[in-house]
């Protein structure tokens, strides 16, 4: 069953809002993260390039000019983020369809959902974690998406997108057990100065 575009695009809102509070708050965009040999900009280079590569590929999706990552991340995220708010708030991408070697043929609004809805969520901890500021993760969501993709374990390892399973204390929270599962140290913290 395809996801309905109204609640696809009230979740893009949420999560983008949260992700653009951790980019307002990032004072150092050459931070390391908790992946390995990325700093904070690229961050936010990974979402906002595979994002337009994948649904600009899409007849019927013309994305505006958004500027250097380098030069401004924030500003470059805030144009991105608009303009897949716009996207998702269009009915005319109800009808809009994905075709792409790894994900098959899909309806946009269901790849939206899937892939870049999650990995705008999951980035969101990298960055903060990268510069010292709450993820403001919501810790049931955490929970659900582990239960899912704890379901798809064997698949999503084999996509390469994922690090080793990292180990986790019996206390862990949601966020540092999503965190593991997809391959980051859930106690990574900046290097001391």
């Amino acid at each position: 069953m395809s996801e309905n575009r109204k609640d696809v695009a009230a979740r893009h809102e949420a999560v983008c809002k949260n992700f653009s509070r951790i980019v307002d708050g990032v004072r150092d965009w050459s931070a390391p993260t908790p992946v390995e040999g990325w700093q904070a900009v690229d961050v936010v280079r990974h979402l906002v390039e595979w994002s337009r590569g994948m649904f600009g590929s899409v007849e019927g999706v013309t994305f505006g000019q958004i500027g250097s990552v380098d030069a401004d991340p924030a500003d470059v995220w805030r144009h991105h983020c608009e303009q897949m708010q716009m996207l998702l708030e269009n009915s005319k991408a109800d009808n809009l369809v994905l075709e792409n070697e790894h994900f098959g043929k899909q309806p946009l609004v269901d790849a939206v959902a899937n892939y870049y809805v999650p990995d705008v969520f999951m980035h969101s901890w990298d960055l903060a974690t990268a510069t010292g500021q709450e993820s403001g993760l919501d810790s049931a969501i955490c929970h659900q998406m582990l239960e899912g993709m704890e379901k798809q374990e064997e698949m999503l390892r084999s996509s390469g997108q994922f690090g080793t399973r990292q180990p986790v204390a019996d206390d862990a929270s949601s966020e540092q057990r999503l965190a593991a599962f997809i391959g980051r140290d859930p106690y990574w913290a900046p290097p001391a100065e």
